[in-house]
């Protein structure tokens, strides 16, 4: 079992920026990849950016991309999401999960999920 705890949504006013993070514990090794995603009320789950953990390879979904990066920090088993340039679209309740196989990391059928963070941003 993995255990993801989200922190650092709140409310922005637009062209703003948050870091969100995504603290890890458990059996974190089993984990292939580890990835944001994001859902605003009345639309689908969707990803917002992934990290292989071997590679720290990343992807970006084309929304957010130049505005948002992904990072980890090892030491502290953490996950990042930074965020530049906020938009009122960017509105949404933010996800932290984790993957144990690549065919989940690049679909959104994750095995592990954190309870979200809030972010609101107001024009």
């Amino acid at each position: 079992q993995v255990q993801l705890v989200e922190s650092g949504g709140g409310s922005v006013q637009a062209g703003g920026s948050l870091r969100l993070s995504c603290a890890a514990s458990g059996n974190t090794y089993n984990s292939v990849c580890m990835g944001w995603f994001r859902q605003a009320p009345g639309k689908e789950r969707a990803k917002v950016a992934r990290m292989a953990t071997g590679d720290d390879s990343t992807y970006t979904a084309a929304s957010v991309k130049g505005r948002f990066t992904i990072s980890r920090d090892n030491a502290k088993n953490t996950l990042y999401l930074q965020m530049n340039s906020l938009k009122p679209e960017d509105t949404a309740m933010y996800y932290c999960a984790a993957a144990t196989d690549w065919g989940r990391c690049i679909g959104n059928d994750y095995n592990y999920w954190g309870q979200g963070t809030q972010v609101t941003v107001s024009s």
